[in-house]
């Protein structure tokens, strides 16, 4: 993966729409999901939904194909794996063993502090 395609994906999922609309399509798995499944799950109006799944869908973050007049999408999980290898080649010095415990997924959601 290239810096530039990394890049794009960070930016298509700063939005919390995009956000939820890729983590509802990666719940769905291989099947995905119909633009209006994702829009009734996420509360959100077709004209709004239709412009956050045209940028996934730019930054190949999701996959569309058309099923008569609906469209059906599907989380690209291969882009996911790759930028997640793309972000951690260089763990350690390309000694992942060495920092185990930094690499060790968080299971407790992170709270900020409240003012």
């Amino acid at each position: 993966m290239d810096t530039s395609l990394a890049i794009t994906v960070f930016e298509s999922l700063s939005s919390g729409v995009r956000l939820d609309a890729y983590r509802l399509l990666v719940k769905a798995g291989p099947i995905g999901l119909v633009a209006g499944e994702i829009g009734a799950a996420l509360n959100t109006p077709p004209t709004n939904l239709s412009f956050h799944l045209k940028a996934l869908t730019h930054a190949q973050l999701v996959n569309v194909v058309q099923e008569g007049r609906f469209q059906r999408y599907r989380a690209n999980m291969g882009l996911m794996h790759d930028l997640i290898a793309y972000l951690t080649a260089e763990c350690c010095a390309g000694h992942p063993e060495l920092c185990e415990e930094l690499c060790t997924p968080i299971t407790a959601p992170h709270v900020l502090p409240q003012p």
